[in-house]
């Protein structure tokens, strides 16, 4: 435990303040950015005893940086996870972990309903090298029991799912895949460390975006794995080590501060979306709504049992084609058109054509994605100015 961090049981508000703090010989009160490429030691023997790993010590910025410890160590606390080792986006998260776990002949159960890069890594990447991907619909459990009847080396998906918003059942779906050999990874970007506990339901490993809520602000790329520190230090580190999927100093200085308003913009920005979706719910132009926080949602009950809030993001489905869903788009004033989420600005997105589009078209139909689909990150904007700014977009479909 670094010295300058209390001991005992904290909160996880303090912890989000004051887990993994490092203070250099000057005691300063924000958290220092160490931007260093290396590291110089007291002598050759101690160069060949760090490069031998019989004493633990900083040695070069693409193995570890006291900046990027602080980090991993903050948000491991929050997470309640064992260790945590950061990356320069999400996308190095899986990769990292999923490349770490599996080689030629193994095989990954995944739920279909991915983000679209995520997609790509199970269907295109990790098949190139021998790995097998077998896709189940994440709600059904007879499809994740049949798929897992047989050994596997890892168990992959998101939940919520991203844009449909589907929910995985962690702690069935752990089960299965434990007694099948695997290793259970989540991607809980959009259940974020504030609102879903993934590892407290049986999961092995959390990957994130840091990019997303955990920034939260638009501002830099990252990303992070988490879970036991023997599994992360046998399986993730010798990828980012040895490949360099390392984050930058900066990058993680910028995430450590971002840690300590997460919680405050979240529960906000989550009030936020909450307003928004039961207002689309009552408006003739919407044919469905889905949101974590309705009363609708088809998986309300184990939402209920599994997350402790909605989250920021809502997807919404217009009765209209592609040309109409872009009409409203493009006659919006106060939302802006992007790709990303879980930002203080709120975003739209039209997944078939962005985030979703290196999908096949049946595969995006079948998880519910059409034309009209429109994913819509809430901010941190009066969500009366984003009611009024959807309202005026939705006039262009009369029109």
């Amino acid at each position: 435990m670094p010295a300058n961090e209390p001991s005992g049981e904290l909160r996880r508000e303090t912890h989000a303040v004051r887990a993994g703090l490092r203070r250099s010989q000057f005691l300063e009160t924000s958290e220092a950015m160490y931007l260093t490429s290396g590291y110089v030691y007291d002598s050759a023997a101690q160069a060949e005893a760090t490069f031998k790993e019989e004493i633990e010590r900083y040695s070069y910025s693409r193995y570890a940086n006291p900046t990027v410890s602080m980090f991993e160590e903050r948000l491991a606390a929050l997470e309640g996870a064992e260790a945590c080792y950061a990356t320069p986006t999400g996308m190095s998260a899986v990769f990292a972990v999923l490349g770490g776990l599996c080689g030629a002949g193994d095989r990954i159960v995944a739920s279909r309903a991915l983000f679209g890069t995520c997609y790509a890594i199970c269907a295109e990447v990790l098949p190139r090298w021998g790995v097998e991907t077998v896709f189940v619909d994440g709600t059904d459990l007879e499809q994740w029991r049949a798929a897992l009847s047989v050994p596997t080396t890892a168990v992959f998906f998101e939940t919520p799912s991203n844009p449909t918003m589907t929910i995985v059942d962690i702690a069935a779906v752990a089960e299965l895949a434990h007694a099948a050999g695997a290793t259970v990874v989540v991607d809980n970007v959009f259940g974020t460390p504030l609102f879903s506990s993934p590892i407290a339901h049986g999961a092995d490993v959390v990957v994130y975006s840091s990019t997303k809520h955990i920034d939260g602000q638009g501002r830099i790329l990252g990303g992070a794995v988490l879970g036991p520190e023997k599994l992360l230090r046998d399986v993730v580190r010798p990828m980012i080590r040895v490949l360099g999927l390392t984050l930058s100093a900066f990058n993680a200085w910028v995430l450590v501060k971002s840690l300590e308003t997460m919680d405050l913009r979240l529960r906000a920005q989550a009030a936020g979306a909450a307003q928004v979706a039961n207002w689309l719910q009552s408006r003739p132009e919407v044919v469905q709504v889905l949101y974590p926080g309705l009363a609708s949602h088809p998986q309300a009950e184990l939402i209920a049992r599994q997350m402790t809030g909605a989250g920021t993001v809502l997807t919404f489905t217009l009765d209209a084609d592609k040309a109409g869903a872009f009409r409203v788009l493009d006659a919006l004033r106060v939302l802006d058109i992007s790709n990303n989420l879980g930002d203080t600005k709120s975003l739209v997105t039209h997944p078939a054509t962005t985030t979703q589009s290196k999908m096949p078209p049946d595969q995006r139909l079948a998880l519910g994605i059409t034309d009209g689909t429109i994913r819509l990150s809430v901010g941190l904007e009066h969500p009366q100015d984003i009611i009024d700014d959807l309202a005026q977009a939705f006039a262009t479909l009369s029109t």
